[in-house]
């Protein structure tokens, strides 16, 4: 008896669909099997056939709808096709803080922006570079460039003692006043704390 050999390597088998066979019954009448042609993805009718291949439909508006989905997300050719980039949490936090840069230094003073609170969805975001002709101490050290607009405003001096002035002015401002207001302290503030009291 000879011995079968093992088959070393893969093997392939088309999966294609079960064509129909008609087949009459007892009555004469001609049954459909279960598999009918029409319902399958892969048969297609003769006369759909180009060349053997099946290609979809030359309709104008579905072609236009395949078109439009096809279409990269993009500003228009006025701006040069600027693509509408991902928007990760880093990208989100700098473009709040270009929305609110007019509270970040006081001696600076932007247009007014636009009352809308939306975040723009076509934008770039680059590096400054110096130029040549700027002198050393107008550039920026490799220690004070930071990875995100975020970052370099956290680290900046002069924006943190401005940040630390501001917040104990309203921390002031909102602090309750106690009895000071009540306290009597010579004549002409009698009457005034009396009127206060009714």
């Amino acid at each position: 008896m000879p011995e079968s050999k093992p088959v070393i390597g893969l093997t392939w088998e088309p999966k294609l669909p079960v064509l129909p066979f008609q087949s009459k019954t007892s009555s004469g009448s001609i049954s459909k099997s279960l598999n009918d042609p029409l319902n399958t993805a892969l048969w297609k009718p003769h006369q759909h056939l180009i060349d053997g291949l099946f290609l979809p439909p030359n309709h104008p508006s579905k072609l236009n709808k395949l078109l439009r989905k096809q279409v990269k997300d993009t500003a228009g050719a006025a701006w040069f096709d600027m693509p509408a980039p991902t928007l990760t949490p880093e990208l989100k936090k700098d473009l709040q803080l270009l929305k609110l840069r007019g509270a970040i230094d006081p001696k600076r003073h932007y247009k007014k922006e636009s009352k809308s609170k939306a975040l723009p969805k076509y934008f770039q975001v680059g590096t400054v570079v110096e130029s040549v002709t700027d002198y050393y101490s107008g550039r920026m050290t490799k220690k004070e460039r930071k990875p995100t607009l975020a970052d370099e405003l956290l680290s900046d001096p002069a924006v943190k003692q401005y940040r630390k002035r501001k917040v104990q002015e309203i921390e002031e401002q909102n602090r309750p006043a106690g009895n000071e207001k009540w306290k009597i302290k010579g004549r002409q503030t009698f009457k005034r704390a009396k009127q206060r009291r009714h």
